[in-house]
């Protein structure tokens, strides 16, 4: 923990995203190697968020350069916004500089437990699966340090396996519960657009909400219509409305 607050001394966030089609992450994690590489600061994926939006960190100007660069690149609908926080840049190949994952990797192996599937099963956000089996959850835990998050993977893996509520653990969650408000608006303006499609989206999203089962048969995409009736609770206003109460 000390370590990766060090590095959060000079790494701040952009916030990349498109008003039109998917980003390629592809070329973004192309140009971010291409920054990197020119020895100036290191820059990264930290997030995928959405197929239009992730998250960057990167340090010095890395973020400012990525933003100019960009232009060449990607399409004008294709934006950057540079949060002016510092912070700590986990799930990046930058904390390869304090040797943070091999420090991880060193108290994991000396660890006890860890042998038997976790039950209730654990969705990852560095597979964007419930990838935890009998062995490898040291590895997992180690990849967690230094691998992107899969937000996006794992919120179309809840919507897909049918949950109707989610418990937020800890104080002021953003990222989750932004990501699925986002998804709400996008999917409730479609729904209300009057066309042709959104007759047919109105009809799926009710089947989406009543049979989860059915959802499956009709397309996967269609799980994505389930949003909008998933009930998500933060554990610790619930907890304050209950003192209340």
């Amino acid at each position: 923990a000390h370590d990766a607050a060090d590095l959060a001394l000079d790494v701040t966030m952009g916030i990349l995203f498109s008003r039109g089609p998917a980003l390629d992450f592809g070329k973004v994690e192309r140009l971010c190697l291409e920054l990197t590489s020119e020895g100036q600061g290191a820059i990264a994926i930290s997030s995928y968020l959405s197929p239009n939006t992730a998250l960057l960190l990167g340090q010095a100007d890395t973020v400012d350069r990525f933003k100019l660069a960009m232009t060449d690149v990607f399409e004008k609908k294709i934006h950057l916004r540079k949060n002016p926080n510092h912070w700590p840049p986990l799930h990046t190949p930058l904390t390869w500089q304090k040797n943070i994952p091999n420090q991880v990797g060193v108290i994991l192996a000396s660890s006890p437990g860890g042998f038997t599937v976790p039950q209730p099963p654990i969705l990852s956000c560095v597979t964007g699966d419930m990838a935890y089996t009998e062995t490898n959850s040291r590895d997992i835990l180690t990849r967690w340090v230094d691998h992107p998050q899969k937000l996006w993977d794992v919120v179309d893996k809840m919507l897909a396996s049918g949950v109707e509520h989610i418990i937020h653990v800890g104080p002021e969650p953003n990222i989750i519960p932004a990501t699925f408000d986002r998804l709400n608006n996008n999917i409730a303006a479609q729904l209300d657009s009057g066309t042709l499609t959104s007759l047919g989206l109105r009809a799926i999203s009710h089947i989406a909400r009543r049979r989860p089962w059915l959802t499956s048969l009709i397309k996967s995409d269609a799980t994505l219509l389930r949003a909008p009736f998933v009930e998500q609770i933060i554990l610790e206003d619930w907890l304050l409305e209950q003192v209340v109460a």
